[in-house]
């Protein structure tokens, strides 16, 4: 086909970079006349940096991020929209051999249990002496640093004054982890393998188990690039639509693992990118445990930009005091994410898509069809402490997240 949009994407090197990695290797991208470069950054201040002096159009990118930039949190960065997401889940929470020893004496077992092994945490956190523990998380907007912060305030540990949380760059998670910088950290895929199988770590808790089919990487784009470029944009919808049907079949995970290991993309050994793939995580002493929806690149509305979403993620920017909660605020966060363009570029691919843009998050307990026909499954999309956030009533979740 002949090329008729060239676009620039950055990425991290991490496993949800998948979707756009796929789109260029395995012709996708080309399929819609798109010349796809693929430029990879070290950190998320990188990619913010890049997107705001227009080096790149599009960007692989933390959910909430563009939100924080819309609000004026994140700067320097550009006016942006979120038109499609990258998949749902993929993190996990990994803790130095030390820190997992203390907390199994106290309860914590291999079965990656938010609540048991939350619990134990406040175990060790009450009965210790001299300096906070230290965890780790990829930047202050994030979904890392929010879903760590839930896990916590919700087993009964204050993480402002109980727990000291710093940031590094995803790739830096397991070398500190073993240099005894950090007690733990939350990361995305391959760095808690990475941290585990090379550093000696021990996996405590994943994101699937902390909130079900929850949102992680989106697709970030430049909303000048986004007005200026609308066919362009719906073109690399579809052609990431098409990866992310790639990489959701069991068979291509191999493949999907050498693809991603090349030094230009993830560049870490294939072992350590499999685990995630295939849900059977590595969690430390030789321990392994099977977590179906540990990452979910096409089920269950995986790409759709909900606005629930969206809007969870700007409650927890007001839960921990990063802006305060007006009507103009929420109204932002909510017009970040843009199911409408999402269903005008793939509508002619006749696949089911969710007819409302926003759901109760927390009150699916099993997969569940929905619409007229049946064809789309949600869920089960619970938070492992029974909550529920219904978008049409922030200001109440905002209140008992502060009550609590």
């Amino acid at each position: 086909m002949t090329t008729r949009h060239a676009i620039t994407a950055g990425f991290v090197p991490l496993l949800d970079s998948a979707l756009l990695v796929v789109a260029r290797e395995m012709g996708f991208a080309e399929e819609q006349g798109i010349a796809l470069t693929l430029l990879r950054e070290r950190s998320w201040a990188s990619i913010r940096d890049r997107l705001a002096v227009r080096h790149i159009d599009v960007a692989h990118i933390l959910g909430p991020m563009p939100i924080a930039g819309n609000l004026g949190l994140n700067v320097p960065a550009p006016d942006m929209i979120v038109p499609m997401a990258l998949g749902l889940g993929g993190n996990a929470v990994t803790v130095s051999s030390a820190l997992w020893q203390a907390m199994a004496d106290k309860g914590a077992t291999d079965d990656l249990d938010a609540r048991g092994n939350g619990a134990a945490l406040r175990a060790v956190i009450a009965a210790r002496a001299g300096r906070p523990l230290r965890f780790g998380v990829v930047h202050p907007y994030s979904g890392h640093n929010y879903e760590l912060r839930y896990w916590l305030a919700a087993s009964g540990i204050d993480p402002d004054r109980e727990i000291e949380i710093v940031v590094l760059p995803p790739p830096d998670m397991g070398d500190a982890l073993a240099e005894h910088v950090i007690d733990g950290y939350c990361a995305g895929e391959p760095w808690n393998a990475f941290g585990v199988l090379r550093r000696g770590g021990h996996l405590a808790t994943v994101k699937a188990a902390i909130w079900q089919s929850s949102p992680e990487k989106v697709l970030g784009v430049n909303a000048r690039w986004g007005e200026a470029n609308p066919e362009a944009m719906a073109a690399l919808l579809v052609a990431l639509h098409q990866a992310s049907l790639w990489c959701a079949r069991p068979d291509n995970r191999a493949a999907l693992a050498v693809l991603l290991a090349q030094p230009a993309y993830v560049g870490r050994d294939v072992e350590l990118l499999l685990p995630a793939l295939s849900g059977k995580l590595p969690v430390g002493g030789g321990a392994v445990r099977s977590i179906d929806d540990f990452f979910v690149p096409n089920a269950r509305a995986a790409t759709f930009p909900w606005k629930s979403h969206a809007l969870w993620f700007y409650t927890q920017m007001v839960r921990w005091r990063q802006i305060e909660h007006t009507a103009k605020h929420q109204h932002i966060a909510a017009e970040t994410y843009r199911p409408d363009i999402y269903r005008a570029a793939l509508k002619d691919l006749g696949i089911a898509m969710p007819s409302a843009s926003a759901k109760v998050e927390g009150a699916l307990t099993a997969a569940t069809p929905v619409g007229s026909s049946g064809a789309l499954t949600l869920g089960p999309d619970g938070f492992f402490d029974g909550g529920r956030f219904d978008p049409d009533d922030v200001d109440a979740y905002i209140a008992a997240q502060s009550a609590g």
